[in-house]
C-alpha cells in the first residue's frame, strides 16, 4: 500500500476514506532498541494502546493517523515506556507538520475556520497560537527608524501604536498608552538612539516617555491632531449658534454642519450660495468659519516664523465670543508651542495611521472574541504584511585559478534583511478584502 503520509518512519496497514475525514491505520516501521531509561537493550514488549494523532489535511479532507502503539518493559530497570511516535509534537497529540501548518494559517485566518478545517478544539488552536507568537517575539526584530511615530489606534480600546513613519509601516503595538507602558518598551530597544525625530499627538505620556527614553530626539506635533482642534472649536461654535435659535431658523440651517466643514476651496456653488445666506443671517457663523479657515491657512506657509506670525495675527482675530469656543486650542498651542510649530523645521506626519482605525473597527467586529494579543499578532507577524529590505549585492572577485585561468566575479551578500514591519497599506488592503 502507498503511504499517504509519505513518511518512511511509518508503515500504513489501511486508509479509510470518508465524507470528511480520511483515516490512516499506521505502526511505527521501526520499534525501539533500547530501554530510554537505563540504555539496556533487553526490552519485551508489555500491551498496546490505540492512540489517534490528528497530521495535515489531505486533499481537503481532516487526517487522522491511527496508532495501535506499543508498550515494553525493561528486563534491567522494570520500567516501562512507549514505543517513540515519529514527527509528533511533544505537548500534543499531532504532528509537528501539523503544528506548523496551524501556526500559518492562524495569522491568516479565524481560530474557529483553522480549528474546523483540521479537526481539533478552537482552544487548541489558541494555545499554538499564543506558544507560535512568544517564539516571534524573541526572534523578529523590526528595524527602529529614523523617524518615529507614536499615535492612538483604537483596538477593543485605545492602544499605542509605534509606526516608522518614512516606510509607512507599523514596528509595533502596545496594550496601553500610558508612560510606564512606552517607557518600558522604547527601553528594551537598545537601537533607540538612532531615533531622530518623532511624530505624535498632544498626550502628555507620548512627550514625556520620549524626554527620558530618547532625550535627543526632537518633538514633532502631528498637525492633523492640531487642525483637528480648529474642527471642534467651530462645531462648538456651530452648537451654540443654534441653541439660539428658534425650530423655524435651525431648519433654514439645514446641513450646516457638514458645509462648514469642510475647506473654503472645496465648497460647491450651490453650497457658497447657502452659507453666505447663512452667514448674512447670522453674523456669528461666518466668523467661526473664518477663524476656522484662517487657522488651517497656517499650515500653507513654509518658515517656522511666518507660521508664528501667522499664529500671533490669528490671536488677535479672536473676538471675546468667539474665544469661549476656541479656547481649548488656544490652550493647546500654549502648552505645546514649540513642539507644534517644530514642524515647519521638520514636515513630518504620522496622519497615513488614521486611515486604519475604521478599518480596525471592522476587525474587530469580524474577529469578535480576539484578544488585543492575538489581533496584534496576526497585524505584526503575518509574512504577507511585513515591509522587507532585501540587502544589496555587490560584485567579488575570485582569484585566478580557482576557476580556470581568467578571474571570476562573482555576487556576495553585504548583511542581513532589514525588516521595517508591517506595511500600512498592504494591511488596509487586506483588511478591506476580509483577508485579516
Amino acid at each position: 500500500m502507498s503511504n499517504i503520509l509519505n513518511w518512511p518512519d511509518y508503515r500504513v496497514l489501511q486508509v479509510s476514506e470518508l465524507e470528511h475525514d480520511y483515516q490512516v491505520h499506521a505502526e511505527v516501521a521501526e520499534p525501539p532498541r533500547y530501554c530510554p531509561h537505563c540504555n539496556h537493550s533487553e526490552i519485551v514488549g508489555f500491551g498496546r494502546r490505540d492512540e489517534v494523532v490528528m497530521d495535515t489535511p489531505v486533499h481537503g479532507k481532516r487526517t487522522g493517523i491511527m496508532l495501535n502503539r506499543r508498550r515494553y518493559r525493561c528486563q534491567s530497570c522494570r520500567k516501562t515506556f512507549l514505543e517513540p511516535v515519529p514527527h509528533k509534537d511533544d505537548k500534543r497529540q499531532m504532528t509537528n507538520r501539523l503544528i506548523q501548518y496551524i501556526e500559518r494559517e492562524s495569522l491568516r485566518r479565524t481560530f474557529s475556520g483553522v480549528a474546523e478545517d483540521v479537526g481539533v478544539d478552537e482552544k487548541t488552536i489558541r494555545n499554538i497560537f499564543n506558544d507560535y507568537c512568544e517564539r516571534l517575539e524573541k526572534t523578529l526584530k523590526f528595524e527602529m527608524p529614523q523617524w518615529l511615530g507614536i499615535d492612538e489606534i483604537h483596538i477593543i480600546k485605545p492602544r499605542c501604536v509605534i509606526t516608522n513613519i518614512e516606510q509607512k509601516t507599523i514596528v509595533d503595538m502596545l496594550d496601553n498608552r500610558n508612560k510606564p507602558t512606552i517607557t518600558r518598551y522604547l527601553s528594551k530597544r537598545t537601537d533607540r538612539d538612532q531615533v531622530r525625530y518623532v511624530a505624535m499627538d498632544m498626550w502628555q505620556p507620548y512627550r514625556q516617555a520620549v524626554e527620558t527614553m530618547i532625550p535627543d530626539a526632537t518633538v514633532i506635533i502631528d498637525k492633523f491632531h492640531v487642525v483637528r482642534m480648529a474642527n471642534e472649536s467651530l462645531e462648538r461654535a456651530r452648537k451654540a449658534i443654534r441653541s439660539a435659535l428658534t425650530p423655524q431658523q435651525r431648519r433654514g440651517l439645514m446641513r450646516d454642519r457638514f458645509v462648514m466643514l469642510k475647506r473654503r476651496h472645496e465648497l460647491t456653488d450651490a453650497e457658497y450660495m447657502r452659507f453666505s445666506g447663512w452667514t448674512r443671517n447670522y453674523p456669528e457663523i461666518g466668523q467661526a468659519y473664518e477663524l476656522k479657515e484662517s487657522f488651517f491657512e497656517i499650515w500653507d506657509y513654509m518658515t517656522r516664523h511666518q507660521a508664528q506670525e501667522a499664529y500671533y495675527a490669528w490671536l488677535r482675530q479672536i473676538t471675546p465670543d468667539m474665544k469661549v469656543h476656541f479656547d481649548p486650542l488656544i490652550k493647546a498651542m500654549g502648552n505645546w508651542h514649540d513642539d507644534i510649530f517644530a514642524y515647519f523645521d521638520h514636515p513630518i506626519t504620522n496622519a497615513y495611521t488614521e486611515s486604519l482605525n475604521n478599518l480596525i473597527r471592522v476587525v474587530n467586529r469580524v474577529g469578535r472574541g480576539y484578544s488585543f494579543e492575538a489581533l496584534r499578532a496576526k497585524i505584526l507577524f503575518t509574512d504577507d504584511f511585513q515591509k522587507i529590505k532585501k540587502p544589496r549585492y555587490q560584485r567579488q572577485r575570485i582569484p585566478e585559478g580557482a576557476m580556470g585561468r581568467m578571474p571570476f566575479y562573482g555576487v556576495a551578500e553585504t548583511g542581513p534583511s532589514t525588516n521595517y514591519g508591517a506595511e500600512i497599506s498592504t494591511l488596509v488592503r487586506a483588511i478591506e478584502a476580509g483577508r485579516l
